[in-house]
């Protein structure tokens, strides 16, 4: 996997980050989601430094090999705005003040916040299988529980979530070689078998019911908006769509620049189900931005 890239530690902005880096040209910053590590990017990144592409791709905090600095009781070290600054932090420790960000599903809400909180950093937003948090809390209904019901269970703290995945976190996972990959698969499960991983996991969630949430809704009352161009994507055989009918249209009260969006052929895990055209859309979506 990522040959020919670097593997590095960095210092982010509060925890030390696991960085695979390469490449030359402009800058590109991968972030993965949930429960994934930088390495679900692996048939993605060589793409796009094929392409001419200088890219990033960290652990996020808490996740993976990356530091998880000890908690609060509002959960603020896993806030997206912590993450964001880690991000920004390690970016600019590797030489680029200004680079594109591509964020799937919990690495979508810090790429948003990135874009939101450090404007002068970030050229273009992608945001693969996510809608804002508040946005998605403030339309939360029954179907939204029903469907994505591991956010709540993840995010409370009175039966932490903690004991039930770590008594067996490959059925609870169920991620797969044949999937991702014998090398990306073996990542991966280090990372769900380490019960401080685990932790720090449900932590994010935690977060984004609490502090993520304040967040994005003090910025929609003040009408803060993102600047940069945005394009979401979102995966045919995911439920996005279901749940949000015209998902580019849930995004344009955030975005002051240009908007655009599409679905993408593929189960949730894009970058490891459908790595050309998720790749494709994103170079294409540059050349315009």
């Amino acid at each position: 996997m990522f040959d020919g890239f670097e593997l590095t530690r960095r210092e982010g902005d509060g925890a030390r980050l696991r960085v695979r880096h390469g490449g030359a040209g402009p800058p590109v910053l991968l972030l993965h989601g949930h429960p994934r590590t930088h390495v679900t990017w692996h048939r993605v990144a060589p793409l796009l430094v094929a392409a001419g592409h200088t890219v990033v791709c960290p652990d996020l905090r808490g996740y993976g090999e990356s530091e998880k600095p000890p908690t609060d009781e509002r959960h603020r070290p896993y806030s997206k705005r912590a993450m964001a600054a880690d991000c920004v932090a390690v970016m600019r420790r590797l030489g680029h003040e200004r680079f594109a960000v591509v964020g799937h599903d919990r690495g979508a809400y810090v790429a948003t916040r990135l874009a939101l909180d450090h404007p002068r950093s970030v050229v273009a937003l992608s945001v693969l299988d996510a809608v804002p948090i508040g946005e998605a809390l403030r339309r939360c209904d029954a179907e939204f529980a029903a469907r994505w019901w591991h956010w709540f269970f993840l995010g409370q703290t009175a039966k932490p979530a903690e004991r039930v995945i770590n008594a067996d976190p490959d059925a609870w996972y169920k991620g797969s070689a044949e999937g991702m990959g014998a090398e990306a698969f073996e990542d991966y499960r280090r990372a769900i078998h380490d019960p401080a991983t685990v932790h720090a996991m449900c932590e994010d969630y935690r977060a984004g019911l609490g502090v993520d949430r304040e967040h994005d809704d003090a910025d929609h009352e003040r009408g803060r908006r993102i600047g940069c161009p945005v394009q979401v994507l979102w995966a045919t055989r995911d439920d996005l769509a279901d749940l949000y009918g015209d998902v580019p249209g849930v995004w344009r009260p955030w975005v002051d620049g240009p908007l655009e969006g599409g679905p993408v052929e593929s189960g949730h895990h894009m970058a490891e189900e459908a790595p050309g055209p998720l790749a494709e859309a994103l170079l294409s979506f540059w050349r315009r931005a």
